[in-house]
């Protein structure tokens, strides 16, 4: 598979037998095709829930959370979404979802998150980003998130007091892996976050956090 547009796209042979081109590979089941935008792996996922949901009348929280949301969430972290109109097609299926339950059929989309505690998949897939963060960080030692993340030295930092680096690069496709996009947010979160004793603490004061960030 040759990645990007600008590859030299060449010849590779294994002994005496050429390979074959691929335009896209399935692995632990993410599809990761030459573009490296993950569209194709984000319209897989939502395929298979969509397939889920056609067989099922009445839906659930419960429901949805076990059968629905792993498959639109299975190693996201990964291929997290770039592109608006890739993120609306996920986004779909979980306002398809909530539409099918009782009560709340002809409340806004917001209004039926907000009534049965649910958060919008592109706000899970920062609560999942700022969750592996905070692993590496804080849970054992320090160093092994070190070779991930840069930590801003100096007692001058503002803030919650363990911010983040952020890189410079001049693709953008850099800015959207998982250790760049997360820098912005994990800075921005409140000091008593960041430094909670323990993950199950980090976990419900992040859930407090953001249900007031955009």
């Amino acid at each position: 598979m040759h990645m990007r547009w600008c590859n030299p796209r060449c010849t590779y042979r294994l002994g005496d037998k050429r390979l074959e081109c691929s335009s896209a590979e399935r692995d632990l089941g993410v599809l990761v095709d030459g573009k490296l935008n993950m569209s194709q792996q984000c319209a897989l996922a939502a395929k298979r829930a969509n397939r889920i949901l056609g067989c099922i009348r009445h839906m659930i929280v419960p429901l949805y959370s076990a059968l629905l949301r792993p498959h639109l969430e299975y190693c996201v972290q990964f291929w997290t979404p770039q592109y608006k109109e890739v993120i609306k097609i996920l986004e779909c299926v979980q306002r398809r979802a909530t539409k099918m339950m009782k009560g709340i059929e002809c409340m806004t989309y917001e209004e039926q998150l907000r009534i049965l505690g649910l958060f919008s998949l592109e706000k899970r897939r920062l609560r999942g980003d700022l969750i592996a963060v905070y692993s590496f960080l804080m849970r054992g030692s320090r160093e092994g998130g070190a070779d991930l993340f840069s930590l801003v030295s100096g007692d001058r930092t503002r803030g919650n007091g363990l911010k983040l680096r952020q890189g410079k690069f001049r693709l953008d496709i850099r800015k959207k892996l998982f250790t760049e996009r997360v820098v912005k947010h994990w800075n921005n979160l409140p000091r008593e976050v960041v430094m909670a004793p323990s993950l199950s603490v980090f976990k419900k004061c992040l859930d407090n956090t953001l249900r007031y960030m955009v």
